[in-house]
């Protein structure tokens, strides 16, 4: 898959499938040739395992709090420098 953010998107679109190894080989190989060359869409994934694993291993009987606002403005202060990195680095 050529470096792109297109190629990030269908990389975003399949990651799931590509975590659970319900996809064919050679789309695997192309997911990991994408993955060899753009640091985000390796950090994507990372949290995305990491998450993943993480509900499996969650046992709690009550739902959890609503995000307090503090916590939302954090979370999207880190996504947006986030896409302000993968701007400057241009991808």
């Amino acid at each position: 898959m050529e470096h792109n953010p297109e190629s990030c998107k269908e990389v975003f679109e399949l990651l799931s499938q590509y975590l659970d190894m319900e996809l064919p080989p050679e789309a695997c190989q192309e997911i990991e040739g994408h993955l060899a060359g753009c640091p985000p869409c390796v950090e994507f994934a990372e949290s995305l395992r990491r998450t993943v694993d993480l509900c499996h291993e969650y046992e709690s009987s009550v739902m959890p709090e609503p995000l307090s606002a503090s916590a939302r403005s954090e979370l999207q202060r880190a996504w947006d420098r986030m896409l302000a990195a993968r701007r400057a680095s241009g991808q």
